[in-house]
């Protein structure tokens, strides 16, 4: 047997393919066969599992990939499925949380939410393309083809194999899907408020309401969607060894669960050929590169909804009064099945949107309610959006693409093509709140909550205070392009989250609309090291040899693993608790920092897997020791503040409840030792750390006493540094968490380990790359439409 025929036989068995039904092919461009309008694609599965997918149209394109994605990802797909069709309860148990999910689902269901979305033209601004909608419908099928063949009771993958919630899935399934994912920083992160959302008692006094996770939305300080994050550098010719552009993409997203990335390689010849990632679920590559253009995206800052302050009538309070006139709020009564029975709630809406509420913030009273706007629960563009930044050939056919559809939305992007210039833009979907609108319609007790955080909180009795439209804007209610912020330049331009204000120092965003984001105020320490560590390698003052970006040289930058903050003050700090290392923790317990102070001096002030007492220094960032005395100077953004508040007693209480927390955990264990991820039997040892000490290869866990930090909870997920060179695109990449979540799969743990090492597949994009992998196994999927 030869040796291409010995790999494709034990891929078919890993994947339990027919073998009738693989083949191996050296010429993707003619191997797709037509078969009178049936699906047809041609998956070709690179090294670790990564598939490159090839077909005649977008049908067949979204064949493969729902395809190759189920062999991959079932359980994921199939339980995302179940709660976006109000199922949770009844597969999963009647938790609290199941239940809100399942209400406020049920609830777009009966509002025929997703149906709506899909009328109209099919351009790709007022409703989805056919082409869209083709790569769709494929997905379902393939996604299909692939369950009737394996067999719910025959799917290797624990999670759901034999079980009753695994189910062919429909075109209307996946748009459900889309659309939560489109209101995840919106009314997804409300949920529970506009489930809780009751009128008062019949003395007028608010109903009892619990909505902790639109609690913690109204207390952040900013719009990013919790346990989500990333960093970016777009770098231009000026700082480039081959005077091209070059892109780093490093999101931070749950290692578990339905947001996972999944690699793979797209291509219609002639019309779409684009390689990357997507999220688990998703049919289109949303960070990657094609030919010429490179993208990626970080969370913004911009807040994606706005509060609309309800005058009631009296007497009445589901009527509200607007311009004078009594209106009545529409209500609907959803009902949940759950194993305790059926659950029902009646949700209230206007017509800014539902009524939502939080305790204590935003209470119903028989006086005042508020209700919410949502520009992204009508955002039926994302996939459009997508698709045309995939077939972006320079950063400017990029942001007309941004600016046409506004489809983004909870995201940055930061771009570069193979011109050399880099973007950064935050042309996300934002709700159209002016300076001019924030002045005159936010009530007084109001305006400090816009300015710390950006939320506004609209007078909703006068029609003068809606959100109006803009006249560049894609759709009414939101800020058009010209308001947007926006940079390209030569250099380079980055984001770790902070607002769009200093995606260069160089030349500062300013005067943007404060619901977009914060300016002129202290950065992140992640910030601050990101724009540090691109200065230094320009400079050739970070140790690395020369100066300016490799793709080899900025993976060492971005894997380096620098903790900004302890470069700042651990000596401090060391000299504070070694001058007196009797301390007591915030609960009264005695502390002897003896050891921590010897653990903190020995540091490498890195999260490498040998840095020893780095997770000291985390847990004392993490109680809030990060204090500083010198104050932030709008000046010199990148470098202030940076003197540790060695007198303000909270520093020695932080360090002091550190090594509380850490009691049974060795203060000078190896992070490798003690952080790691399970993959079966196995822990994997990982590097990096928590955002608050200041690290860029963000690892965020919880800390189990007496052991460690024994999983990953989300951080650094689709890694990918891509050179836009001569000869075609370039570089390296990595999914942390491997292709698979299945513990039977050949592709559950290997980049797991490979990122561990801080190791790297490379980017195979051209024909050349892809032939040279020594892996490399072919098979065709399809199948006639009826």
């Amino acid at each position: 047997m030869s040796r291409p025929a010995r790999r494709l036989g034990a891929a078919a068995t890993a994947l339990g393919l027919f073998a009738a039904a693989l083949t191996v092919t050296a010429n993707p461009a003619t191997a797709v066969p037509d078969h009178g309008g049936g699906y047809q694609a041609l998956i070709q599965r690179a090294s670790y599992g990564v598939p490159h997918i090839t077909a005649r149209d977008f049908a067949g394109l979204g064949y493969g990939v729902g395809y190759a994605q189920a062999e991959d990802n079932i359980c994921l797909i199939a339980e995302t499925v179940v709660t976006v069709n109000a199922q949770r309860s009844r597969f999963f148990g009647g938790a609290q949380d199941n239940v809100t999910s399942d209400l406020f689902h049920q609830k777009a269901i009966d509002d025929r939410v997703v149906e709506r979305l899909l009328t109209g033209p099919r351009d790709g601004v007022h409703s989805p393309s056919n082409e869209v909608r083709d790569q769709v419908r494929g997905f379902a099928a393939g996604y299909n083809a692939y369950l009737r063949r394996t067999g719910a009771d025959k799917l290797t993958d624990p999670a759901c194999a034999d079980k009753p919630w695994v189910r062919p899935i429909s075109e209307t399934d996946l748009w459900r899907a889309h659309w939560a994912r489109m209101v995840r920083a919106s009314s997804g992160a409300l949920a529970d408020g506009i489930v809780a959302a009751t009128p008062p008692r019949a003395d007028g006094t608010s109903a009892p309401a619990s909505a902790p996770q639109a609690m913690s939305i109204v207390d952040a300080r900013d719009g990013a969607p919790a346990g989500v994050g990333s960093n970016a550098y777009a770098l231009g010719r000026d700082t480039t060894v081959g005077r091209t552009g070059m892109l780093l993409a490093n999101p931070h997203f749950p290692w578990d669960g339905d947001e996972r990335f999944y690699r793979m390689r797209l291509k219609i010849p002639g019309r779409y050929d684009v390689e990357g990632a997507a999220l688990v679920g998703d049919p289109l590559v949303e960070i990657g590169h094609n030919g010429r253009v490179a993208w990626t995206h970080t969370v913004s800052t911009a807040r994606r909804f706005v509060w609309h302050r309800l005058t009631l009538v009296p007497g009445d309070p589901t009527s509200y009064l607007h311009d004078s006139k009594p209106r009545k709020m529409t209500t609907r009564t959803v009902t949940a099945q759950t194993p305790g029975g059926p659950v029902s709630r009646t949700f209230h809406d206007t017509h800014f949107g539902p009524v939502v509420v939080v305790p204590g913030r935003f209470d119903w009273t028989a006086g005042t309610a508020y209700a919410i706007s949502d520009p992204n629960a009508a955002n039926n563009r994302a996939l459009d959006g997508w698709l045309a930044m995939g077939r972006a050939r320079s950063v400017g056919d990029l942001r007309a693409a941004l600016d046409r559809r506004q489809f983004l939305p909870w995201v940055n992007v930061i771009a570069s093509d193979d011109r050399g210039r880099a973007l950064y833009a935050d042309h996300s979907v934002v709700p159209r709140v002016t300076d001019d609108l924030a002045a005159t319609c936010i009530p007084a007790p109001f305006r400090p909550l816009y300015a710390s955080s950006g939320q506004a909180v609209l007078d909703g009795s006068r029609s003068a205070c809606e959100l109006g439209a803009d006249p560049d804007a894609a759709v009414p209610g939101i800020l058009g392009p010209a308001r947007l912020p926006a940079l390209v330049r030569s250099d380079y331009v980055t984001n770790s989250n902070d607002s769009y204000w200093l995606a260069n120092p160089g030349q500062r965003l300013e005067g943007f609309p404060r619901i977009i984001g914060n300016e002129r105020t202290e950065r992140s320490l992640r910030t601050r090291l990101g724009l540090l560590q691109v200065q230094q390698r320009i400079a050739g003052t970070d140790g690395l040899p020369d100066t300016g970006f490799t793709t080899g040289n900025l993976w060492q930058v971005t894997l380096g693993n620098r903790a900004y903050g302890g470069e700042l003050v651990r000596d401090d700090l060391v000299r504070l608790c070694e001058a007196n290392p009797n301390a007591t923790a915030s609960d009264g317990t005695p502390v002897d920092l003896t050891a921590a102070c010897a653990a903190l001096r020995g540091w490498d002030l890195r999260v490498d897997l040998d840095s020893r007492g780095s997770h000291v220094f985390t847990e004392f960032a993490r109680e809030g020791g990060m204090r500083f005395a010198d104050p932030f100077d709008p000046a010199a953004p990148v470098t202030t503040p940076h003197r540790l508040a060695v007198d303000d007693p909270k520093v020695r209480s932080a360090l002091a409840d550190a090594v509380h927390a850490l009691d049974g955990v060795p203060l000078d264990a190896r992070l490798g030792d003690i952080q790691t991820e399970p993959r079966g039997d196995e822990r994997i040892p990982i590097h990096g750390g928590w955002p608050e000490a200041g690290i860029f290869n963000m690892t965020i866990n919880v800390l189990e006493p007496g052991v460690g930090y024994p999983k990953v909870r989300h951080g650094t997920s689709y890694l990918m540094a891509v050179e836009l060179g001569r000869d075609g695109p370039s570089g390296r990449q990595i999914l942390t968490y491997s292709q698979s979540a299945n513990p039977n799969s050949p592709w559950y743990a290997d980049q797991t380990r490979l990122y561990s090492g801080k190791g790297f597949d490379t980017i195979k994009f051209t024909e050349k790359q892809l032939g040279a992998d020594p892996n490399l196994v072919s098979y065709r999927v399809g199948e006639r439409r009826h």
